[in-house]
């Protein structure tokens, strides 16, 4: 998908809006996107992104393959 031009199709989209309802949606969207983006990680978010980064380079990692077959092995009943 072009996110570019999916963004702009939005824009359009919503350009021709005259549903109050809609755009009020779409402030609080707006509203709720920029405060996540506003709230600074806390130290315990940053040590957690850390030591993932850390076991990432040190090759600790699982493919998402071996992650399934170990959860299917462990949790039948959820793979029906």
């Amino acid at each position: 998908m072009d996110i570019q031009a999916e963004k702009l199709r939005l824009i359009a989209w919503l350009a021709g809006i005259n549903d109050n309802r809609i755009i009020k949606q779409f402030k609080a969207l707006k509203k709720s996107h920029q405060e996540q983006i506003d709230t600074p990680l806390t130290s315990a978010e940053k040590s957690a992104i850390d030591q993932g980064l850390k076991s990432i380079a040190d090759g600790k990692v699982h493919t998402h393959e071996s992650v399934m077959k170990s959860a299917k092995e462990r949790y039948p009943n959820l793979f029906k």
